[in-house]
């Protein structure tokens, strides 16, 4: 078994993905313990990937190409042994291969060409696996063999503990106290749940007692959080742009529930081990669903779902997600009231 001595593992977007790496992260970190491990991401996740146990140092691009070209020469000047690329697009192969490495490992199935720049390629059995699982296939085929559970390891500092403490206490949310989160937004239209059921579960779950309904997202959010906000007839938390990405491991880890769309923060959620329920209309829980037992995944049964459009070609426009009523959310929130879980 070689001895890898230094690895370069490229995911650099998005959030979601991102967690899904964590545990060919953490199986790659102990099949070579006296590694040193090189995680390059997008500049605006860094903040996450900071947190990631495992991850010796970060590597953060800017989204343009000028900002990509511009890495080449340092990281050839690494001498990386092993380079992982899990994002399987063009620009990442090419950024692998521009290394120098004389090991890059990658998908066969990766797109634009991708594999073309390999020098390993590892297949995937079937497209109906889970991201976390296809994911590990790329540590078994550089010697990671999972042992056990996947594994989701942050390293979340106490004073990230104290600074999420300090902004839900603005609010009125004391240490101890049990608040749901709740995530109204997603990057594709087709993946959004209507505001006026969110709405409508919010006020009922504050009405039963579940505590403060909590709104987080970015501040490119604001406005779908308003929209909810305005259809409510009891006060929620808004915290939309009120914390940073790294800050989310420990905010989410603080709620008793997350309710959500198909969202990168949906993932924090289950890696940190906190119980969900999941509103999926054109995308499959079974590809990037929450990962573990236990969560809540309600979605409409429509011949055309999952479509993974961004676009809704339904004669009912995105029936999969408004055949899901308010009252099976909130049967699924009572259900999940009590449970603490951890990831699988």
């Amino acid at each position: 078994m070689p001895d890898y001595r230094h690895i370069l593992l490229i995911k650099p977007s998005s959030l979601g993905d991102i967690v899904h790496a964590m545990p060919t992260c953490a199986a790659i970190r102990r099949a070579y313990p006296n590694a040193r491990l090189t995680w390059l991401v997008k500049r605006e996740w860094a903040g996450l990937v900071e947190r990631i146990d495992g991850v010796d140092r970060v590597w953060p691009v800017k989204s343009t190409l000028k900002s990509w070209l511009s890495q080449v020469s340092p990281l050839r000047a690494e001498q990386f042994d092993l380079v992982v690329d899990l994002q399987g697009l063009f620009r990442s192969a090419a950024i692998g291969w521009f290394s120098g490495s004389p090991l890059l490992v990658g998908f066969a199935n990766g797109r634009e060409g991708s594999p073309r720049f390999y020098s390993r390629r590892v297949s995937v059995p079937q497209s109906d696996m889970h991201a976390v699982d296809r994911y590990l296939l790329v540590a078994k085929a550089v010697g990671a063999v999972e042992s056990g559970a996947p594994e989701f390891r942050f390293r979340i500092p106490q004073t990230d503990y104290d600074e999420v403490d300090r902004v839900l206490s603005r609010f009125g949310v004391t240490p101890g106290t049990s608040w749901v989160a709740m995530n109204v937004s997603a990057r594709w239209q087709t993946k959004r749940w209507p505001p006026a059921s969110f709405a409508e579960v919010a006020d009922r779950l504050q009405q039963e007692g579940f505590g403060a309904v909590v709104m987080i997202g970015g501040p490119d959010e604001r406005a779908d959080i308003a929209e909810v906000h305005r259809m409510m007839k009891t006060p929620a938390i808004d915290l939309a742009g009120a914390t940073t990405v790294g800050l989310l491991p420990a905010l989410l880890s603080r709620a008793s529930l997350l309710i959500t769309n198909d969202s990168g923060p949906m993932h924090v959620a289950a890696a940190v081990g906190i119980p969900i329920v999941a509103l999926f209309g054109p995308t499959s829980a079974v590809r990037t669903g929450p990962y573990g037992v236990g969560h809540a995944v309600l979605t409409g049964k429509v011949p055309c779902s999952p479509c993974f459009s961004r676009t809704c070609h339904n004669t009912v426009s995105l029936e999969c997600l408004r055949m899901v009523s308010p009252q099976q959310v909130l049967a699924a929130a009572r259900a999940q009231r009590s449970q603490r879980m951890a990831p699988r």
